[in-house]
């Protein structure tokens, strides 16, 4: 354990529809709790919202609060831009709320960073340098962790694989959920029940859908060259039955010491959303 992982810190996973908060000292979630929250109210009643769940596990032990949110941020000064899902968050200064309401330092940041630092600190990374954290879900995220540093992009913007172009859309479109809403009309958990019972055309779907990942995983290979990719998101919980073709793909990949030595695995970090959010108060410098 990191000497930075002794403090007391919270975590707060902010979604589209909930807000979930936890406690974490020494490596463990003491106190968590869960809250709908009024995603399509005034800012203000959202805030305040947000403030009531964090009290509820806040006390004079805490050294500092990790926020991850589903959309940019500018990670300096902890603004808030442009929630999809609670429209009313244009531009909200939040880790200057938090810090004037709870007295301690915030640290504000995505999801898909917060996925991958997660994993560092508490998942399958924690013996790793170079790391991409992907969750593939209703979209597509990444997080970057270079030489144990996490990294940002100048504007909150790296890792935005799922936006480059790739046949005639984008990653996203093939990656993540929306391959099987879009492309095969048919919801992502009800393939998975399908494929787990043998179903030849489930099966064939996943297959497409891991070539497809085994092209984004190559495009991941050329520009960052991890040690690690490990999935998270609802998607990944079919990784057995697309991992196979990813590999596939991947035999082709040029240099044979990347494609020998990468590891492609899935999360099972129970709560990672909550630890994520909570080690962004660690030094994300990990020695």
């Amino acid at each position: 354990m990191n000497n930075s992982q002794e403090k007391t810190v919270i975590g707060v996973d902010l979604g589209g529809t909930k807000v979930q908060v936890g406690r974490i000292s020494r490596n463990q979630i003491e106190q968590e709790y869960y809250r709908l929250i009024s995603a399509k109210e005034e800012k203000e009643k959202i805030i305040r919202e947000v403030i009531e769940a964090i009290d509820t596990v806040f006390d004079k032990s805490v050294d500092s609060i990790g926020v991850g949110v589903p959309g940019v941020v500018d990670i300096k000064s902890g603004i808030v831009y442009d929630l999809v899902n609670i429209p009313s968050w244009k531009k909200v200064h939040l880790k200057e709320r938090l810090e004037d309401h709870f007295g301690c330092p915030v640290f504000i940041n995505n999801d898909a960073n917060c996925f991958a630092v997660g994993e560092k600190y508490f998942g399958k990374a924690r013996n790793f340098s170079n790391i991409v954290g992907l969750i593939t879900g209703t979209g597509l995220g990444a997080g970057i962790i270079v030489n144990n540093s996490l990294y940002n992009g100048s504007n909150c913007g790296a890792g935005e694989f799922g936006m480059i172009a790739y046949k005639d859309r984008n990653y996203e479109y093939y990656c993540s959920g929306q391959f099987f809403r879009e492309i095969h009309k048919i919801d992502g958990a009800d393939l998975f029940r399908r494929a787990e019972n043998g179903d030849g055309s489930a099966l064939e779907i996943f297959r497409q859908y891991g070539y497809h990942i085994g092209q984004l995983i190559t495009t991941i290979l050329y520009a960052i060259d991890p040690e690690i990719i490990i999935f998270g998101g609802s998607v990944s919980k079919s990784f057995p039955f697309y991992i196979d073709e990813l590999r596939k793909v991947i035999r082709d990949f040029p240099y044979s010491s990347v494609r020998e030595n990468i590891i492609i695995d899935v999360s099972e970090t129970v709560n990672i959303a909550v630890l994520g959010a909570a080690s962004l108060c660690y030094n994300i410098d990990v020695k």
